[in-house]
């Protein structure tokens, strides 16, 4: 890891408040803000949480849902447990679809919000690592229309690029509201930004087609 990075990274005001806030990332902010502006997530919330590790997202929307509600992290990697009876993980792939059933398994009801920071591994070819990223929103989203309720919303991270305006696209096919949010706490030279779909629609009645 290079050390100019760590250096940059120890300066860096969300990563030293993460710290003084005990939150496991400084991407915690990034959902703070957005649910502060947009009130996506509320007390009661089932949430699920794909990308959750190592933690920070499952922190806030524990926070937020209170001890009524429920959350379910979803990583390819193994999350620390939370100390919190409410906040469930599980390890698996979201492109599985092991990974759908093993959900469906420990999610008593439809959720109220699904939240996704999956990310590629960065190959550092940017059309590479931009089309690996919608692909991965492309499944969150499968997952979002599978799993929430009536009027849920969804929250997920992309790149920027050619393919993003085809996927906010598809995303305004299934949501009433759709916003694209820039978190104060994301980087300045960071492409990555956030669609949130607010008020889910369903799945379209193809009987009536």
């Amino acid at each position: 890891m290079p050390k100019t990075w760590v250096r940059e990274r120890k300066r860096d005001y969300y990563y030293r408040k993460a710290k003084e806030e005990e939150y496991r990332s400084r991407a915690a902010y990034k959902l703070l803000q957005a649910v502060k502006k947009y009130h996506f997530i509320g007390e009661g919330d089932v949430v699920i949480d794909l990308g959750a590790a190592p933690g920070g997202w499952l922190q806030v929307s524990q926070k937020i849902v209170g001890k009524k509600g429920l959350i379910l992290g979803v990583d390819s990697k193994t999350t620390k447990p939370l100390k919190a009876s409410n906040v469930r993980v599980i390890v698996g792939d979201i492109t599985n679809p092991k990974t759908e059933r093993q959900i469906a398994l420990n999610l008593p009801f439809l959720a109220n919000t699904l939240i996704s920071d999956v990310s590629p591994n960065i190959s550092g070819v940017w059309e590479v690592d931009h089309a690996r990223q919608i692909d991965l929103a492309q499944q969150s989203l499968s997952l979002a229309l599978k799993f929430l309720n009536k009027n849920g919303n969804f929250f997920v991270k992309v790149f920027q690029g050619d393919m993003f305006q085809s996927f906010v696209d598809r995303v305004k096919q299934h949501f009433s509201r759709v916003e694209i949010i820039k978190p104060k706490a994301s980087r300045a030279k960071s492409a990555e930004i956030f669609i949130l779909g607010m008020g889910f629609q369903g799945l379209p009645d193809l009987s009536s087609c």
